[in-house]
């Protein structure tokens, strides 16, 4: 009998997942799951090369798993990236917006990713 995961976790797994690639990659982790009181979360928030980095974290069956980040998401997550940036007083650093997605034990990593 199979076991059926529920969304939440396979998205945790995937984040988890996530972070120990960008750790990889040489990145610091931040924060994860950082909620923005009105906006939204940030999946996790990573820090390479003087650089901010926002994560977007998607799983799915395949790698169109990514055109789950839709326009409203993407305003949604600005408006998430600028609180944290006010909040930590950060208005003056670089940062960009990432996305991750996990598809079949494979990452695909999407830097700066825009409206």
């Amino acid at each position: 009998m199979k076991t059926k995961i529920n969304t939440k976790t396979i998205g945790q797994l995937c984040e988890n997942i996530a972070c120990d690639f960008l750790i990889e990659k040489g990145y610091k982790i931040l924060h994860r799951n950082f909620y923005a009181k009105k906006f939204g979360e940030i999946d996790i928030i990573a820090f390479k090369d003087d650089i901010y980095h926002f994560v977007e974290v998607k799983s799915g069956n395949s790698f169109e798993a990514i055109y789950n980040i839709t326009p409203r998401k993407l305003q949604k997550l600005y408006k998430s990236i600028n609180y944290f940036l006010k909040l930590h007083k950060l208005e003056n650093r670089f940062y960009c917006l990432d996305a991750i997605v996990c598809c079949n034990n494979q990452i695909e990593f999407i830097q700066n990713i825009t409206i």
